[in-house]
Formats: C-alpha cells, structure tokens, sequence
C-alpha cells in the first residue's frame, strides 16, 4: 500500500513517477524498499492515467436505514454504538478497495 502511496505523492506534486523517486519517498518515512514490488509499480503505473483513474473512481452511497415498524428488542446503547462503528469501518475498506483497484485497471 506505501508503494501505491509513494506514486499518489509523486504525482500530486507533479513529479515523474520512476523507480528511483518512488524508493527516495520509502526510503525517507524508513521504509525499507522492496526492489522488485517497486519495479512492477512503475512499469503498471505506464499505462495508467492517474488522473482519470482517480476521477473514474465510484464512491459507493450508503442507503438510510429505515426504522423498523415493529418495535424491535432494544440494545444497549454501547452495543449499538459499537455495531455502527463496524458497519462503517467495513464500507471505508470496501471504498478503499474499490478506489485503488481503479488504478490498476
């Protein structure tokens, strides 16, 4: 995930993105730099337009919940809370999947 990270950098700053700008990134947040995993990078990264492929990329809506016309049995507030922050954590990781998998084609 870094390495796609290190590409996103270099290209919000405006610079090339090439085999030994993407290891001074890693190598400067202590990183240590797996050659072949940043070679496969830059050579996917060839035939990418960051640009559209960030554009492209769909952010998936969450419908509201509508309430219930039963009344349900009632959790305990610290379940419920806990219940939400899941269910948000794991559409954020679907998102982030569905983003990256964009830049890849």
């Amino acid at each position: 995930m870094e390495y796609v990270y290190a590409s996103l950098l270099l290209h919000h700053a405006g610079k090339e993105i090439t085999e030994d700008n993407v290891k001074k990134i890693l190598s400067a947040v202590g990183i240590s730099v797996d050659e072949a995993r940043v070679k496969a990078l830059v050579a996917a990264l060839k035939e990418v337009d960051i640009d559209e492929a960030i554009k492209a990329a769909t952010i998936p809506t969450v419908a509201p919940v509508a309430p219930a016309t039963a009344p349900a049995e009632e959790k305990p507030k610290e379940e419920v809370k806990k219940e939400e922050k899941e269910e948000k954590k794991e559409v954020s990781e679907e998102e982030l999947a569905e983003g990256l998998s964009a830049l890849f084609g």
